[in-house]
């Protein structure tokens, strides 16, 4: 019996099962197996008539855009296919990025506090044989979803929002002036004016959209939360402490929880039929546990196990091709390649992503177009591709064993030396254009060998392609930079309908430059 059956049997709830179960949709996307789901049809017979204004498919997140367009007065159905409530598991964020629930008024200021059930300082990013550096107040807030989901839960009902759990999405049809949707266990359809997915990365309406696209880069994820270790009030964001193996660079994080100590290991690769198994993986993971906490497994009482993996698309965010449809959240492939979990991009554009669909509703602004405009090309997330494949290793690649540490290890030392207004939102997976600039300057002519070394291991292409997204970057900073800073009376004076484009390029501009995060 391997160490992943003997620790996963051992554990409440049927985790080894779960771990296989995730391995099996793993092997259909690498061997590009498994069915398009065909479940969204148009129809041009009009509905004449709508319940909702916004049904919403998936409550983890939904639950989030449910509150806050509820409170903005909003006729709004919310279906789950469980139970709306949240995971044991911790979210991570930055303590500024909670401030968005006060700000939208959907949690009172006791209610945000409550909701952190752990914080810690420092944070380390160390590679093997390379620089270590700590950070402070980044990523260093654990924040409870089940009393989060709940709080949000609650507020949306008194917003006169109503929520159906236990119903799964099953299909929709869109007419002229709404959609139906038809979900299981619900006594009748719903018809809404608006439907927005946030069922997740594996969204059926998202596969159909993607027609069965294999994704361009995954992130596996395992991990646990165990009791067991030395008292340790520090935490880990991205450590290495070994060099290249199996074709993958192994990353780990770790963070004090409430019941215990959380502890991840994650890489990059493709999909290619060839990669390793989730269980492999895990395997992998309690190998090198103890030497990386510096604990022997038998010292441990493991709480749960955590595991999988993440799709990402260079084609994101997802411009769903139908009208009145919206993807957000995981659905939409908004939040860096680089990062796993959708929670932090979810605070970091709700505001946004609110007041535009508020505004689209106001406006009747539904079409696939005006839909679009909501989730916009933003280099400043396109130009992470580069970054996600210089940490990912082709299955044939001759790579020397060290490289990606050596090359994080003098990246991470400029944007050290630059400062923190250059390394801290990087952390927060915000690229700007002066930052990038600045350490990519600094690292070519510090580094001029190991940047060669690139080349090869990317390929001209990729290079190429990503210098358009480079150049996006720094228009898309002028733009914002020279932006009105008076332009809301100038807008007034539009038709309602060109002010809600011209915002959402004003936002586009804000949000795809990394100028909405401040230091």
């Amino acid at each position: 019996m391997s160490q992943t059956e003997k620790i996963l049997r051992q554990l409440p709830g049927d985790a080894l099962g779960g771990l296989r179960r995730a391995d099996s949709l793993w092997q259909a996307i690498k061997e590009n197996s498994a069915p398009v789901p065909v479940v969204v049809e148009q129809s041009q017979t009009p509905l004449a008539e709508t319940d909702w204004d916004v049904l919403i498919c998936g409550g983890t997140l939904g639950i989030f855009i449910g509150a806050a367009l509820a409170v903005r007065g909003w006729r709004v159905a919310l279906i789950e296919r469980g139970m709306l409530r949240g995971r044991q598991q911790e979210w991570n964020v930055s303590r500024k990025e909670l401030k968005v629930f006060e700000e939208l008024e959907l949690l009172e200021t006791e209610q945000v506090e409550k909701a952190i059930a752990t914080e810690y300082n420092p944070a380390r990013i160390s590679f093997f044989k390379g620089v270590e550096i700590w950070v402070k107040d980044i990523l260093n807030i654990g924040v409870d979803p089940i009393y989060l989901l709940e709080a949000l839960k609650l507020r949306f009902l008194q917003a006169g929002g109503k929520l159906f759990e236990n119903t799964p999405f099953e299909s929709a049809v869109i007419h002229p002036d709404g959609v139906m949707v038809k979900a299981s266990s619900a006594s009748s359809n719903f018809k809404t004016r608006l439907l927005i997915d946030a069922m997740g990365h594996f969204s059926p309406l998202v596969r159909q959209a993607r027609c069965g696209k294999k994704p361009d880069g995954i992130c596996l994820v395992v991990g646990s939360c165990a009791r067991g270790f030395p008292r340790n009030d520090t935490g880990d964001l991205f450590v290495s402490f070994t060099p290249i193996q199996h074709q993958c660079q192994y990353f780990w994080e770790a963070f004090p929880a409430r019941d215990g100590r959380t502890t991840y290991l994650f890489t990059y690769l493709d999909a290619r039929k060839e990669r390793f198994s989730l269980e492999f993986l895990f395997e992998e993971y309690l190998r090198l546990l103890p030497e990386y906490q510096g604990i022997e497994l038998e010292q441990l009482q493991f709480q749960r196990a955590l595991f999988g993996f993440f799709p990402s698309y260079r084609q994101s965010p997802l411009q769903l091709p139908w009208n009145r449809t919206l993807a957000v959240g995981d659905s939409s492939g908004c939040q860096s390649p680089l990062s796993f979990g959708g929670f932090g991009a979810m605070l970091r554009h709700l505001k946004r992503l609110s007041n535009g669909i508020d505004e689209a509703l106001q406006t009747d602004s539904l079409s696939q177009k005006a839909m679009s405009a909501l989730q916009p090309y933003q280099p400043s997330l396109s130009v992470t591709w580069l970054f996600q494949k210089a940490m990912t290793v082709g299955i044939e690649q001759k790579v020397d064993p060290e490289q990606i540490n050596c090359l994080l290890s003098a990246v991470f030392q400029v944007m050290e030396e630059l400062g923190e207004p250059v390394l801290k939102p990087f952390l927060q997976d915000v690229v700007q254009f002066p930052a990038l600039s600045q350490t990519l300057l600094g690292t070519t002519l510090a580094h001029p060998a190991l940047v060669a070394k690139l080349i090869p291991q990317l390929g001209l292409v990729a290079l190429l392609d990503w210098m358009r997204h480079y150049i996006n970057l720094g228009a898309y900073s002028a733009l914002f930079a020279l932006q009105p800073a008076k332009a809301e009376p100038l807008l007034k004076r539009l038709s309602p309908t060109l002010q809600y484009y011209l915002r959402r390029w004003f936002e586009a501009w804000q949000y795809g430059s990394g100028g909405d995060y401040q230091v």
